[in-house]
């Protein structure tokens, strides 16, 4: 079995590992309380899927509790790149854009939001999206606060605006800069004092059920329980200690059934 993706977009069921075994792939949802029972091995690249036919499924193992299949069917590739080979890397042609393209892709074309989101306690982006998607976007990336700060007919304009508002906020955050606020609050007088230099359309508060007394230890792991996820964050409670895991580091790894074993790192409270 090897690690493929995981999904975290609201609205279309709870965040999921995606795991394949035998040119199938399986959705196996991280649901709060429910254990995560997977050891990892080697890892390597995690190959292609495509649709395929798949229907809801259901197993008695730790591992696979609540798992439901996908329509995908899993191409394996043995390639040591992880998580993706060149063979299999695309790169998302808007990632770079400063708003001097011709708009080729037909989403371009579509009225985007400009917004500025916060990550706790005090890092803030700006960033654009499809109008449509702005929710949805913004807890993809785990955004604790969020402003919609401008509308406009396309993402070419977006982009230019974006670009323009980067040259003062930055317009990525890392996830160990996210992870390393997880149990702090957003600075709400340095949040408030940005947004109301852009005169917000619409703001949003964001709560994902998860309260930490201290920050998780940042660790590449797949066992334990459950307690939630923050954008592609998955926190998971082993042995007294919470952990946080970037649910990116886990794709391309092979994975067995069953608890890990290997020594990771403790946080005070577990002892």
């Amino acid at each position: 079995m090897q690690i493929v993706g995981y999904k975290t977009t609201p609205g279309e069921g709870p965040a999921a590992l995606r795991v394949a075994s035998e040119g199938r792939v399986e959705r196996v949802p991280l649901l709060a309380g429910e254990s995560l029972a997977y050891a990892l091995a080697e890892r390597h690249c995690a190959g292609a899927t495509e649709d395929g036919v798949g229907k809801t499924t259901e197993s008695s193992s730790p591992a696979h509790r609540n798992t439901e299949c996908s329509a995908d069917v899993h191409e394996a590739c043995g390639n040591e790149d992880a998580p993706y080979c060149d063979d299999h890397t695309s790169t998302w042609p808007c990632a770079r854009c400063v708003g001097n393209c011709a708009m080729p892709r037909e989403s371009c074309h579509e009225e985007h939001a400009v917004y500025l989101a916060a990550f706790a306690p005090d890092t803030f982006k700006v960033g654009v999206t499809r109008s449509w998607r702005l929710d949805t976007r913004l807890r993809e990336q785990g955004a604790d606060r969020a402003a919609h700060i401008r509308t406009v007919e396309d993402g070419k304009r977006a982009r230019q605006i974006e670009y323009g508002i980067a040259e003062e906020i930055a317009d990525r955050v890392r996830v160990p800069t996210k992870i390393r606020g997880f149990a702090e609050r957003v600075d709400d007088d340095a949040w408030d004092a940005l947004v109301a230099a852009y005169d917000p359309i619409e703001r949003f508060d964001f709560d994902y059920g998860l309260a930490f007394d201290a920050r998780p230890v940042a660790e590449t792991m797949a066992t334990g329980t459950v307690l939630g996820t923050k954008g592609r964050v998955l926190t998971l409670e082993r042995g007294g200690t919470t952990y946080a895991v970037d649910m990116r580091d886990l794709v391309g790894y092979d994975v067995t059934e069953g608890a890990s074993e290997r020594d990771r790192q403790s946080s005070l409270g577990a002892f």
